[in-house]
Protein backbone atom coordinates (compact mmCIF):
# COMPACT_ATOMS: atom_id res chain seq x y z
CA UNK A 1 0.00 0.00 0.00
CA UNK A 2 1.27 3.17 -1.43
CA UNK A 3 1.17 6.28 0.70
CA UNK A 4 -1.09 7.70 -2.01
CA UNK A 5 -3.64 4.88 -1.00
CA UNK A 6 -3.63 6.31 2.61
CA UNK A 7 -4.37 9.15 2.24
CA UNK A 8 -7.45 8.60 -0.22
CA UNK A 9 -8.56 6.14 2.47
CA UNK A 10 -8.23 8.83 5.43
CA UNK A 11 -9.71 11.35 3.00
CA UNK A 12 -13.11 9.57 2.26
CA UNK A 13 -13.54 8.69 5.95
CA UNK A 14 -13.38 12.66 6.58
CA UNK A 15 -15.69 13.75 3.67
CA UNK A 16 -18.16 10.67 5.16
CA UNK A 17 -17.75 12.53 8.36
CA UNK A 18 -18.09 15.99 6.95
CA UNK A 19 -21.42 14.81 4.75
CA UNK A 20 -22.74 13.48 8.09
CA UNK A 21 -22.73 16.90 9.79
CA UNK A 22 -24.08 18.19 6.61
CA UNK A 23 -26.63 16.15 6.46
CA UNK A 24 -27.68 16.90 10.63
CA UNK A 25 -27.85 20.53 9.19
CA UNK A 26 -30.08 19.58 6.26
CA UNK A 27 -32.53 17.74 8.52
CA UNK A 28 -33.04 20.30 10.91
CA UNK A 29 -30.93 18.52 13.76
CA UNK A 30 -28.35 21.53 13.87
CA UNK A 31 -29.98 23.69 11.36
CA UNK A 32 -33.02 25.03 9.12
CA UNK A 33 -34.56 21.95 7.48
CA UNK A 34 -33.74 22.20 3.30
CA UNK A 35 -37.66 22.69 2.58
CA UNK A 36 -37.81 25.70 4.92
CA UNK A 37 -34.38 27.07 3.79
CA UNK A 38 -33.58 29.51 0.86
CA UNK A 39 -36.83 31.04 1.04
CA UNK A 40 -38.67 28.02 0.85
CA UNK A 41 -37.45 27.77 -2.51
CA UNK A 42 -36.83 23.84 -2.66
CA UNK A 43 -39.98 22.86 -1.01
CA UNK A 44 -42.11 20.37 -2.27
CA UNK A 45 -44.89 22.76 -3.40
CA UNK A 46 -42.25 25.85 -4.55
CA UNK A 47 -42.14 24.98 -8.26
CA UNK A 48 -43.99 22.51 -11.03
CA UNK A 49 -40.47 20.47 -10.65
CA UNK A 50 -40.54 19.95 -6.97
CA UNK A 51 -40.48 16.29 -6.22
CA UNK A 52 -43.18 15.44 -3.22
CA UNK A 53 -41.91 14.92 -0.13
CA UNK A 54 -41.57 11.24 0.30
CA UNK A 55 -39.09 10.85 -2.98
CA UNK A 56 -36.35 12.18 -0.32
CA UNK A 57 -36.27 8.87 1.32
CA UNK A 58 -34.05 8.07 -1.26
CA UNK A 59 -31.51 9.58 0.36
CA UNK A 60 -31.69 6.82 3.60
CA UNK A 61 -30.31 4.05 1.04
CA UNK A 62 -27.72 6.56 -0.69
CA UNK A 63 -26.32 7.41 2.79
CA UNK A 64 -26.39 3.75 3.93
CA UNK A 65 -24.45 3.13 0.91
CA UNK A 66 -21.89 6.02 1.20
CA UNK A 67 -21.14 4.91 4.76
CA UNK A 68 -20.91 1.19 3.29
CA UNK A 69 -18.63 2.78 0.82
CA UNK A 70 -16.38 4.07 3.53
CA UNK A 71 -15.96 0.93 5.32
CA UNK A 72 -14.79 -1.03 1.92
CA UNK A 73 -12.49 1.33 0.77
CA UNK A 74 -10.73 1.58 4.18
CA UNK A 75 -10.23 -1.89 4.24
CA UNK A 76 -6.54 -3.28 3.54
CA UNK A 77 -7.56 -5.75 1.21
CA UNK A 78 -9.64 -3.04 -1.18
CA UNK A 79 -7.31 -0.09 -0.88
CA UNK A 80 -4.76 -0.98 -3.36
CA UNK A 81 -7.78 -2.18 -5.78
CA UNK A 82 -8.09 -0.24 -9.14
CA UNK A 83 -11.79 0.56 -8.48
CA UNK A 84 -10.97 2.04 -5.15
CA UNK A 85 -7.82 4.22 -6.49
CA UNK A 86 -10.45 5.03 -9.60
CA UNK A 87 -13.42 6.01 -7.72
CA UNK A 88 -11.79 6.96 -3.64
CA UNK A 89 -10.96 10.69 -4.19
CA UNK A 90 -14.00 11.24 -6.91
CA UNK A 91 -16.17 9.96 -3.85
CA UNK A 92 -14.65 11.75 -1.30
CA UNK A 93 -15.52 15.13 -3.61
CA UNK A 94 -19.50 14.02 -4.02
CA UNK A 95 -19.64 13.93 -0.12
CA UNK A 96 -17.75 16.87 0.22
CA UNK A 97 -20.07 18.14 -2.35
CA UNK A 98 -23.30 17.26 -0.62
CA UNK A 99 -22.58 18.67 2.35
CA UNK A 100 -21.93 22.39 0.76
CA UNK A 101 -24.73 21.79 -1.21
CA UNK A 102 -26.41 21.32 2.14
CA UNK A 103 -24.79 24.41 3.63
CA UNK A 104 -25.16 26.79 0.54
CA UNK A 105 -28.82 26.23 0.67
CA UNK A 106 -28.74 27.68 4.42
CA UNK A 107 -27.31 30.57 3.35
CA UNK A 108 -30.15 31.25 0.78
CA UNK A 109 -27.46 31.34 -1.81
CA UNK A 110 -29.31 29.30 -4.23
CA UNK A 111 -27.72 29.77 -7.48
CA UNK A 112 -24.71 28.59 -6.15
CA UNK A 113 -26.76 25.77 -5.12
CA UNK A 114 -27.40 25.38 -8.43
CA UNK A 115 -23.47 25.26 -9.01
CA UNK A 116 -22.81 23.02 -6.43
CA UNK A 117 -24.85 20.29 -7.63
CA UNK A 118 -24.07 21.21 -11.05
CA UNK A 119 -20.60 20.09 -9.95
CA UNK A 120 -21.35 17.14 -7.33
CA UNK A 121 -23.66 15.34 -10.99
CA UNK A 122 -20.19 15.54 -12.82
CA UNK A 123 -18.21 13.96 -10.43
CA UNK A 124 -21.00 11.42 -10.12
CA UNK A 125 -21.01 10.84 -13.70
CA UNK A 126 -17.26 10.71 -13.73
CA UNK A 127 -17.20 8.18 -11.12
CA UNK A 128 -19.95 5.94 -12.21
CA UNK A 129 -18.10 5.82 -15.78
CA UNK A 130 -15.22 4.64 -14.13
CA UNK A 131 -16.63 1.98 -12.06
CA UNK A 132 -16.58 -0.01 -15.53
CA UNK A 133 -13.05 -0.49 -15.41
CA UNK A 134 -12.88 -3.32 -13.28
CA UNK A 135 -15.74 -6.33 -12.30
CA UNK A 136 -16.86 -5.88 -8.76
CA UNK A 137 -16.36 -9.03 -6.91
CA UNK A 138 -18.87 -10.17 -5.51
CA UNK A 139 -22.85 -8.80 -4.54
CA UNK A 140 -21.75 -6.98 -1.21
CA UNK A 141 -19.54 -4.56 -3.21
CA UNK A 142 -21.87 -4.68 -6.02
CA UNK A 143 -24.61 -2.96 -3.64
CA UNK A 144 -22.22 -0.70 -1.87
CA UNK A 145 -19.86 0.72 -4.93
CA UNK A 146 -21.94 0.43 -8.30
CA UNK A 147 -25.87 0.68 -6.94
CA UNK A 148 -24.72 3.11 -4.24
CA UNK A 149 -23.06 6.06 -6.59
CA UNK A 150 -25.91 4.84 -9.39
CA UNK A 151 -28.99 5.75 -7.13
CA UNK A 152 -26.70 8.49 -6.13
CA UNK A 153 -26.04 9.92 -9.34
CA UNK A 154 -29.69 9.23 -10.80
CA UNK A 155 -30.81 11.40 -8.11
CA UNK A 156 -28.72 14.22 -8.43
CA UNK A 157 -29.50 13.95 -11.95
CA UNK A 158 -33.60 14.96 -11.52
CA UNK A 159 -32.36 16.87 -8.30
CA UNK A 160 -30.30 19.21 -10.79
CA UNK A 161 -33.21 20.30 -13.06
CA UNK A 162 -35.34 20.52 -9.87
CA UNK A 163 -32.50 22.78 -8.15
CA UNK A 164 -32.55 25.09 -11.76
CA UNK A 165 -36.44 25.70 -11.82
CA UNK A 166 -35.88 26.40 -8.01
CA UNK A 167 -33.71 29.11 -8.76
CA UNK A 168 -35.31 30.55 -11.68
CA UNK A 169 -38.69 30.62 -10.18
CA UNK A 170 -37.34 32.26 -6.53
CA UNK A 171 -35.59 35.18 -8.78
CA UNK A 172 -38.74 36.38 -10.16
CA UNK A 173 -39.51 33.98 -13.32
CA UNK A 174 -42.71 33.92 -14.03
CA UNK A 175 -44.10 33.14 -17.80
CA UNK A 176 -47.73 32.99 -17.15
CA UNK A 177 -49.63 29.82 -15.98
CA UNK A 178 -49.93 27.99 -19.35
CA UNK A 179 -46.20 28.56 -20.29
CA UNK A 180 -44.44 28.23 -17.02
CA UNK A 181 -46.27 24.57 -17.55
CA UNK A 182 -44.88 24.87 -21.31
CA UNK A 183 -41.47 25.23 -19.89
CA UNK A 184 -42.11 22.60 -17.13
CA UNK A 185 -42.39 20.05 -19.57
CA UNK A 186 -39.58 21.07 -21.13
CA UNK A 187 -37.13 20.69 -18.03
CA UNK A 188 -38.39 17.39 -17.85
CA UNK A 189 -37.88 16.64 -21.37
CA UNK A 190 -34.49 17.95 -20.53
CA UNK A 191 -34.26 15.26 -17.81
CA UNK A 192 -35.69 12.05 -19.85
CA UNK A 193 -32.89 12.87 -22.56
CA UNK A 194 -30.24 13.33 -19.54
CA UNK A 195 -31.41 9.67 -18.62
CA UNK A 196 -31.50 8.02 -21.89
CA UNK A 197 -28.08 9.24 -22.68
CA UNK A 198 -26.66 8.00 -19.07
CA UNK A 199 -28.67 4.68 -20.20
CA UNK A 200 -26.18 4.60 -23.59
CA UNK A 201 -23.20 5.93 -21.82
CA UNK A 202 -23.08 3.15 -18.71
CA UNK A 203 -24.74 0.25 -19.92
CA UNK A 204 -28.40 0.63 -19.14
CA UNK A 205 -27.50 0.71 -15.50
CA UNK A 206 -31.04 -0.16 -12.93
CA UNK A 207 -29.70 1.82 -10.56
CA UNK A 208 -28.70 5.01 -12.27
CA UNK A 209 -32.35 4.67 -14.09
CA UNK A 210 -34.01 3.41 -11.26
CA UNK A 211 -33.10 6.78 -9.22
CA UNK A 212 -34.10 9.13 -12.27
CA UNK A 213 -37.64 7.18 -12.26
CA UNK A 214 -37.84 7.43 -8.86
CA UNK A 215 -37.21 11.42 -8.73
CA UNK A 216 -39.82 11.83 -12.20
CA UNK A 217 -42.49 9.76 -10.68
CA UNK A 218 -42.40 12.06 -7.39
CA UNK A 219 -42.59 14.69 -9.38
CA UNK A 220 -45.74 13.75 -11.48
CA UNK A 221 -47.15 12.84 -7.76
CA UNK A 222 -46.58 15.82 -6.65
CA UNK A 223 -48.44 18.04 -9.55
CA UNK A 224 -51.64 15.38 -9.74
CA UNK A 225 -52.02 15.75 -5.57
CA UNK A 226 -50.13 19.16 -4.50
CA UNK A 227 -49.62 22.51 -5.21
CA UNK A 228 -48.93 23.85 -8.21
CA UNK A 229 -51.42 21.40 -10.05
CA UNK A 230 -50.22 20.65 -13.59
CA UNK A 231 -51.87 17.57 -15.03
CA UNK A 232 -49.38 18.54 -18.14
CA UNK A 233 -46.78 18.61 -16.12
CA UNK A 234 -47.71 15.21 -14.55
CA UNK A 235 -48.43 13.32 -17.13
CA UNK A 236 -44.76 14.64 -18.67
CA UNK A 237 -42.53 13.55 -15.52
CA UNK A 238 -44.29 9.92 -15.62
CA UNK A 239 -43.73 9.38 -19.46
CA UNK A 240 -40.14 10.54 -19.10
CA UNK A 241 -40.10 8.08 -15.78
CA UNK A 242 -41.19 5.23 -18.26
CA UNK A 243 -38.76 6.59 -20.70
CA UNK A 244 -35.50 6.64 -19.10
CA UNK A 245 -36.31 3.31 -17.63
CA UNK A 246 -37.10 1.95 -20.88
CA UNK A 247 -34.01 3.31 -22.45
CA UNK A 248 -32.19 1.49 -19.54
CA UNK A 249 -33.92 -2.04 -20.81
CA UNK A 250 -32.79 -1.13 -24.46
CA UNK A 251 -29.01 -0.19 -23.70
CA UNK A 252 -28.63 -3.33 -21.23
CA UNK A 253 -30.76 -6.15 -24.06
CA UNK A 254 -28.31 -4.49 -26.90
CA UNK A 255 -25.11 -6.34 -24.69
CA UNK A 256 -23.83 -2.79 -23.80
CA UNK A 257 -20.91 -3.68 -21.20
CA UNK A 258 -17.63 -2.00 -20.98
CA UNK A 259 -15.75 -3.95 -18.80
CA UNK A 260 -18.27 -4.65 -15.28
CA UNK A 261 -21.11 -5.91 -15.15
CA UNK A 262 -24.24 -3.50 -15.02
CA UNK A 263 -26.12 -2.28 -11.65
Amino acid sequence: MTGGDQARRTAVVAAEVFCVVGTLVGVGVLGTRVEESSGGALAADATLIAPAGPAFSIWTPIYLGLLGYTIWQALPSNATRERTRATGWLAAASMVLNAVWLLVTQQGWIWLSVVVIALLAAVLGTLVSRLTRERASGAWERVLVDVTFGTYLGWVSVATAANVTAALVQSGVDLGSVLNQVAAVLVVAVAALIGVFLASGLGGRWSVAGAMAWGLGWIAVGRFTDEPRSVVTGIAAAAAAVAVLAAAARFRSRGVVYHGRHS
